[in-house]
């Protein structure tokens, strides 16, 4: 909140106070910076080069001072464990899985090690996760680059991580690492006693985790040499060639204790002759990346760059669906963001269908499975397996590329990195984690914001000052919550303070009723689970019909009624061996945003018994809708269904097909269900075959314009789990 902002709101609260207790928006920040909760004052450490004194160094400028700004991690550390907020996680099967990180192998490993040490044994290990990133706040106004160095625990969860909720706390503005991290040294060798979140005392012993960071960082993390891989030994010119050797700190060492000349270490093994990283194994701590390597690097700039630029109309003519980014123009367009390439993921694979070789659909479709896959929360054995032949298969189909003369090889590091995923989440537990669009999100509220809140004039102090007092106020809103002083409202306290009796306290806190279903933590509750839930809205649209047969006219089916009759028998009389037609008779949106009618696709419950799809029906909702019968509301759907292609899905694109059902006389075959049978919404694109697609096809006129479609399993990841 700016300063103006801050300033409007006290002056409403003075017109409530006397003149004495006036509150100005300085005297706010005032009281913020003497919090000592949450305190953690940023330090300046001054770098210069120092190498040889070369004419273009001194012309570059680096031999002048430069200012690292950063704050220390012990006690970054320290605060972060004390957070009331942070819960263990807890596994109650015996399968095998893998999620937050300490559920990861690594982890493991380094409390085998604490353990063999008799003054460290029995102490709890807290591994520091660092991520960094460069950052750009203004691209108008010159030089405006920042590159943040970012610190967590790994003993938090992956989701409480990825939502930050303070796990994630900006430590320096790059970046001397051996400089910064030197406070935690003694603690990763002798034990030291800290408060931890349950209110306990235990003896921790730090330890440095993985670092998060784009291919370009990791290269500058592990001193190696671009196009050559900071985790193996692979050969530049064949990264995937295989059998390749671990990439150790052991190993650097040994060359350069044998004195090889500098010329070769940089060519042949791609590493320089100097080595003074100070940790033992920084090519084992770099972690996998999504964003980078998978979504940016293999998909976007690799496979999407690599086929023709003529299926624009057909990613235009896309239908609507919840959560899924439209592409009006196509892909063609200059600045890409990671949501950008995320969305396009979704819709790429059946674009392409029938427009390019069939061995490049499948390419896509393995590296589309292998990013979905990966990108799951809890990762068992099976899906191990099932990430390795995604990826063997990836591998198999990609080679079209190279037989075309698209590509002349395949030694691309963002590729390459994918044989290393499975190693990497037996040891680090699920890649979503650890991911860079973590680092990469905590820039807006640590960097940008800051940045825009300043004056723009030595926009570094102010920024510094900036993160210190949220860090603050962060500290201090647990305190008051842990307190009871956020409980209640000014109103609830100022009747009860008119409303006490003689017994009662005077200065006893007021407690607000908890009211049932207002609370909710995101944990498990007690309970039946349920599969899926679908509910109407509470208040029904305005100016829709109000009778049946004002709805069948609305809707264009005219035998309405009859299906109505239908639903009902099948209500009334669920055991009943009858067909409803043998007994005689007794989110849908007409205007979508202005444009044109909108009926989504759902998936319908038909056989619990059997698994996936095949217990699974397609339906198009034509609209929701509710009616009384004796007295009973039954909320219902009125749906055109689908029949499936084929009994297996499409071996090109791992997909099943689907096709409108008509009756013999060729009329849509309606039914009416309750809503109660409604799993999930479902996503369809076109088979839009070989040929170029008609320029008046909109959209909205996906559904009717085509007579057979795909079910989009990469719709998202509910619809990559029911329909793959």
């Amino acid at each position: 909140m700016t300063g103006v902002h801050i300033a409007v709101m006290l002056s409403l609260q003075r017109q409530s106070l006397p003149s004495s207790n006036a509150i100005y928006h300085n005297d706010l920040h005032n009281v913020i910076d003497a919090t000592q909760l949450g305190n953690v004052p940023w330090q300046c450490l001054l770098v210069q080069y120092v190498g040889e004194c070369l004419s273009t160094v001194l012309l570059c400028g680096w031999a002048k001072d430069y200012e690292v700004w950063y704050r220390d991690p012990r006690v970054m550390a320290h605060n972060m464990l004390a957070n009331t907020t942070y819960k263990e996680y807890d596994s109650s099967d015996n399968t095998r899985r893998w999620k937050d990180f300490m559920s990861g192998d690594w982890a493991w490993q380094q409390a085998d090690e604490i353990s063999k040490d008799p003054n460290t044994h029995g102490s709890m290990f807290v591994p520091i996760i660092l991520g960094s990133d460069k950052t750009t706040v203004s691209v108008g106004t010159g030089n405006n680059e920042y590159y943040p160095l970012y610190a967590l625990i790994g003993n938090v969860h992956n989701n409480v991580r990825r939502a930050h909720r303070d796990a994630l706390v900006i430590i320096a503005f790059h970046c001397s690492l051996s400089a910064i991290l030197s406070t935690l040294k003694p603690a990763m060798t002798e034990y030291e006693v800290l408060h931890c979140a349950d209110s306990h005392f235990r003896r921790i012993i730090f330890g440095l985790g993985p670092y998060i960071a784009d291919y370009e960082e990791q290269l500058v993390l592990s001193c190696t040499v671009k196009n050559w891989c900071p985790k193996c030994l692979a050969h530049w010119g064949d990264l995937d060639g295989g059998g390749n050797l671990p990439h150790t700190q052991e190993h650097t060492d040994l060359l350069v204790s044998e004195h090889i000349d500098s010329d070769t270490l940089w060519h042949e093994f791609g590493i320089p002759f100097t080595n003074d990283f100070p940790r033992a194994n920084i090519h084992k701590l770099i972690s996998f990346d999504l964003l980078h390597q998978l979504v940016k690097g293999a998909f976007k700039d690799h496979l999407v760059d690599w086929v023709l630029n003529d299926i624009d109309r057909r990613i235009a003519a896309v239908a609507s669906f919840t959560g899924l980014r439209r592409f009006p123009s196509g892909h063609g367009f200059k600045q890409w963001t990671g949501n950008d390439s995320k969305a396009l993921m979704k819709v790429f694979l059946l674009a392409i269908e029938g427009h390019v070789p069939q061995d490049m659909v499948r390419a896509f479709c393995a590296l589309l499975e292998f990013c979905y896959i990966a990108r799951h929360d809890v990762i068992t054995k099976a899906s191990l397996v099932q990430l390795n032949d995604v990826l063997t298969w990836f591998h198999h189909y990609r080679k079209i590329f190279e037989t075309t003369g698209t590509v002349p090889h395949f030694s691309l590091p963002h590729q390459h990195s994918m044989t290393h995923y499975a190693d990497m989440i037996r040891l680090f537990g699920a890649p979503n984690g650890l991911c860079s669009s973590i680092t990469e999100s905590k820039h807006i509220k640590a960097v940008k914001e800051p940045w825009q809140w300043s004056n723009k004039h030595n926009a570094l102090g102010q920024m510094l000052l900036t993160n210190q007092q949220l860090d603050k106020l962060a500290a201090s809103r647990l305190d008051f919550a842990a307190r009871g002083m956020l409980v209640g409202s000014v109103l609830s306290r100022a009747v009860a303070t008119l409303t006490v009796g003689p017994e009662d306290e005077p200065n006893a806190p007021v407690i607000a009723p908890e009211v049932e279903g207002e609370v909710d933590n995101g944990e498990a509750v007690d309970g039946p689970t349920v599969l899926a839930f679908v509910q109407l809205a509470r208040t029904p649209q305005r100016k829709r019909a109000r009778t049946v047969m004002e709805l069948a006219d609305e809707v264009n089916v005219p035998h309405l009624r009859r299906l109505i009759h239908y639903f009902l028998f099948s209500q009334l009389h669920p055991n009943d061996p009858r067909s409803p037609k043998d007994v005689p008779t007794a989110s849908s949106c007409p205007l979508w945003r202005n444009v044109a009618a909108r009926n989504d696709c759902v998936f319908v419950n038909a056989n619990p018994d059997l698994e996936g799809m095949r217990g699974l029906e397609v339906a198009r909702v034509k609209c929701f809708f509710s009616f009384k019968f004796n007295w009973v509301t039954y909320p219902c759907a009125l749906v055109q269904w689908f029949d499936k292609v084929g009994d297996c899905v499409d071996k090109d694109t791992g997909m099943w097909i689907v096709c409108p059902t008509v009756h013999d006389n060729g009329t849509p075959n309606f039914a009416i269900i309750h809503i109660d049978t409604i799993y999930h919404a479902a996503h369809l694109i076109p088979v839009y075959g070989p040929d170029f697609i008609a320029d008046n096809i909109e959209y909205f006129h996906s559904y009717d314009a085509f007579r057979s479609f795909y079910i989009n399993k990469f719709a998202d990841h509910h619809a990559f789990e029911i329909a793959s």
